[in-house]
């Protein structure tokens, strides 16, 4: 029944052509909804391969909502509307909703982190030099007011790689971060007539406010364990909706397959637009990251918006979007009104960084590094804070940061004066953690550490001296 044909000449391993053939036969129907699949031992035995081979094959399909396991029965085709809320207060992945109703979490792309260790500096002045010395002529005249098409063209090459994303260069717009980008949405929203913008609640908040600022009304959607509360957005009413489907900040919730495509026939149902935030995408250490709405959706109905922000480092400041072909025309129109915020040096750079292979390198070595130090907190939080659950971490799968909730014995307490104290108690040991406003509750403290600016081989010790401090303030031992 199981055939996979194995191409030895491939670049792609032998868990990732098997998870590609039981995608595809599970999407197409010919493994049907429901369905029990062999077990990982007999499906090895049947493709001939390793139990470890089929075991990370599985586990993709698990997480990106394909499958799900059922303790002493087996793995099966999850039924029906994928990622809905069972009456447990559960996913049919298994998966517990967050257990409170949250508003807005503190700003999280002001102040980024940075690890000196995690950029290529040297190719970067190479690049640069080749950009000042090979082709001076480029930067004696003003830039594109789009962003620079060698860069463009590189992005849109490098997003269908990476992230299934479909689109030509004339299709991406380059600014200086995602706040310029979300000013654009705005005023293309306006033109279309479109005058509600739903967002996560808790969410990227400066986009909300812009939106807010610029008269949309504002609706609040809860965020569960499998992403956005598709159920709980407006119908018969046509909209936009700000989402973060691979790591949503700042609950590091992934939305599976399944609600994607649930998400994707509001949107078609209700003729609505879905502004897709893929922030941190391309930092994701378990796994392959799940398809981008934008690809899943053909281009049609989402605005893409990525960044270089945590990829690069805190001096270069570049983010893009991709426009549905059908708003380009709308884009034409004002574009003219704004300045290319981004240095058009520093763009060529990066077009020349992508072209020669150097950021697919580099991202590779951030990935291997913050992988590292991802474990290495974790593993920290466990032995300090995890024996009595005094400490806990979520958020363990993809991007700089760790949730870290504390328990401090004391339901009813002052979280939002407790969570105070432990920042300031964090940034005496130089340790950066910032709190998630209101989504603490009955003496649990919720906090973003942000692991990555720690160096390697340190986090142990700053994890341990860090929960050290913040039992001392909470329980006084």
């Amino acid at each position: 029944m199981y055939s996979v044909e194995f191409d030895s000449g491939s670049s792609r391993s032998l868990y990732v052509q098997i998870y590609d053939y039981l995608k595809k036969e599970i999407a197409d129907g010919r493994i049907a909804q429901g369905e029990r699949l062999p077990s990982i031992r007999n499906m090895a035995k049947m493709l001939g391969v390793s139990v470890t081979t089929v075991r990370m094959a599985y586990d993709q399909l698990i997480v990106e909502g394909y499958l799900e396991s059922r303790p002493q029965s087996g793995y099966y085709v999850i039924q029906g509307s994928w990622g809905s809320t069972g009456s447990d207060g559960r996913t049919e992945t298994g998966a517990y909703e967050y257990p409170v109703t949250v508003a807005q979490a503190e700003e999280h792309q002001n102040d980024m982190m940075y690890d000196p260790e995690s950029f290529d500096f040297v190719k970067w002045k190479k690049c640069m030099a080749s950009v000042l010395n090979d082709t001076p002529e480029l930067l004696l005249s003003e830039g594109d007011r789009q962003g620079e098409p060698a860069l463009r063209t590189e992005i849109a090459a490098y997003l269908y790689k990476s992230r299934g994303v479909v689109c030509g260069p004339e299709q991406v717009v380059i600014s200086a971060g995602t706040q310029q980008l979300v000013t654009h949405i705005a005023r293309i929203l306006k033109v279309m007539g479109i005058t509600l913008v739903c967002k996560e609640d808790p969410g990227y908040e400066p986009a909300s406010r812009i939106f807010g600022d610029r008269g949309f009304a504002i609706s609040s959607i809860p965020v569960r364990s499998d992403g956005i509360e598709i159920e709980k957005l407006p119908a018969n009413i046509r909209s936009a909706v700000y989402v973060s489907p691979q790591n949503q900040f700042p609950t590091g919730a992934l939305m599976p397959i399944g609600r994607r495509h649930r998400l994707l026939e509001w949107a078609d149902d209700n003729d609505s637009i879905i502004i897709e935030d893929d922030y941190d995408s391309e930092l994701r250490y378990f796994g392959m990251p799940v398809p981008a709405l934008q690809g899943l959706d053909g281009g049609k109905r989402v605005i893409y918006i990525g960044s270089f922000t945590s990829t690069l480092f805190p001096a270069v400041r570049i983010s893009y979007m991709v426009l549905p072909r059908d708003m380009i025309s709308i884009y034409e129109t004002m574009k003219m009104d704004y300045d290319q915020t981004c240095s058009k040096t520093e763009q060529l750079t990066l077009a020349l960084f992508m072209q020669r292979g150097f950021y697919g390198a580099n991202l590779r070595k951030i990935r291997n590094l913050y992988s590292h130090k991802l474990r290495e907190a974790m593993d920290a939080i466990g032995e300090y804070g995890g024996k009595d659950g005094f400490a806990s971490a979520e958020n363990t799968r993809s991007g700089i940061n760790i949730i870290l909730r504390i328990d401090t014995g004391c339901a009813g307490g002052d979280e939002k004066e407790t969570a105070g104290r432990l920042i300031d108690d964090a940034a005496g040991l130089g340790i950066k953690v910032r709190s998630i406003p209101q989504l603490s509750h009955d003496g649990m403290i919720y906090l973003i550490f942000y692991y990555n600016q720690i160096p390697a081989g340190e986090i142990k010790a700053s994890v341990k001296k860090m929960l050290s401090a913040f039992r001392a303030a909470v329980r006084g031992n």
